[in-house]
């Protein structure tokens, strides 16, 4: 999810200087919330193993 999030924030920044501005912003704000969806996916799974880390260690 993090490489289509980097794929469309490149196509917006090209878009952008090629100055397609509703091209940009529509690619801008996909990467946006991807990027997001990404960030929400990795906290939930590192919260995921440090609770699995803790019961497999017996802590």
């Amino acid at each position: 999810m993090l490489r289509w999030a980097l794929i469309f924030a490149v196509v917006a920044l090209i878009a952008g200087a090629l100055g397609f501005g509703g091209v940009a912003g529509a690619a801008a704000g996909v990467a946006k919330i991807l990027f997001f969806l990404f960030v929400i996916g990795f906290v939930i799974f590192l919260a995921l193993g440090v609770m699995a880390g803790k019961r497999l260690s017996g802590r």
